[in-house]
């Protein structure tokens, strides 16, 4: 599917005829791809890198276009069970022209960026700076659930509630190696700004950027550090759970097990002490219950 966007009074918007010189992609068929690399100069394959989710983000100078590999969130859906993807995009930045290729369908200009636009190149710093604000909300989102799960394993120790923690733990793993691969990008970006044709002030938004997605990728890393952590310290919490609550079975079993030595004592099949006195029923199950306490006693006298 292909749109149609173009600028006007500094803000990117639906073009209204159809045509316009931002034209964006979305998870082009072979047919497409065939008459973008041929209207874009590119070989097949750095077109292919623009729908590739584990292709690095990099930034290539081709005869007659700017090629340039983001990332960027993908689209969370509830039947991906906590898991927050990355996907790459592809921005190809030509004289009049911007062709975007992305691999699903989402809103790059939502309108929530206060980011005003007067050029081609000051769309690409719009896309990459959509990218890092949406980086940020995911983090949020993934705080925010990460706090819930931890609250319902402290409730109930489900193995579901685990497992949704090692997919946060995974998704922003995935997050800060995406995130520092747009820095790499925006650093080389900045490099070449007049080579693409960045004016002082879209230098200048490139620049905060830069500083954006520096401390956003510093928030991922330090996000997963301490879910890393409250995973390892989960891990150890139920190991000791489990150590004590087999311990506690431990007792109640030899507790049951003296008692049950002492009455098997007086059921052999042989001459016994008060086998004709009618207290000897009695007699048994007070000396079963005084082992069980002994044994109790000594348990807590020791220490064990």
């Amino acid at each position: 599917m292909t749109r149609a966007f173009q600028i006007i009074d500094r803000v990117v918007g639906p073009s209204a005829n159809g045509d316009g010189p931002i034209i964006v992609h979305v998870n082009p068929d072979e047919n497409e791809r065939r008459a973008l690399v041929a209207d874009l100069g590119i070989d097949e394959h750095t077109l292919n890198s623009a729908l590739d989710p584990d292709e690095l983000a990099r930034m290539e100078f081709e005869p007659d276009c700017a090629v340039l590999i983001y990332k960027r969130p993908r689209n969370y859906s509830s039947t991906q069970q906590m898991v927050f993807g990355v996907v790459s995009a592809g921005a190809f930045l030509l004289r009049d022209r911007l062709h975007i290729v992305i691999a699903d369908e989402t809103d790059l200009f939502d309108g929530r960026s206060r980011q005003r636009v007067d050029s081609l190149p000051g769309v690409v710093l719009r896309l990459l700076s959509r990218a890092t604000g949406h980086f940020r909300e995911h983090l949020r989102a993934i705080n925010m659930v990460s706090d819930e799960l931890q609250g319902e394993i402290n409730r109930a120790m489900e193995n579901k509630h685990l497992i949704s923690l090692f997919s946060l733990e995974k998704s922003l793993v995935y997050y800060v190696n995406a995130l520092y691969s747009n820095g790499a990008l925006l650093e080389k970006l900045r490099a070449n700004a007049g080579k693409i044709g960045l004016g002082p002030a879209e230098v200048e938004v490139l620049d905060d950027l830069i500083i954006d997605n520096n401390q956003c990728a510093r928030q991922a890393e330090i996000s997963s550090n301490i879910l890393a952590g409250l995973m390892d310290a989960r891990a150890s919490i139920v190991a000791n759970n489990l150590n004590v609550l087999m311990k506690r079975l431990n007792v109640i079993t030899i507790t049951i097990m003296v008692p049950t030595l002492v009455v098997s004592a007086f059921s052999m099949n042989v001459p016994i002490p008060m086998q004709d006195s009618p207290a000897a029923f009695y007699v048994i199950h007070v000396a079963a219950l005084l082992s069980a306490a002994g044994f109790l006693y000594l348990w807590k006298r020791l220490g064990a």
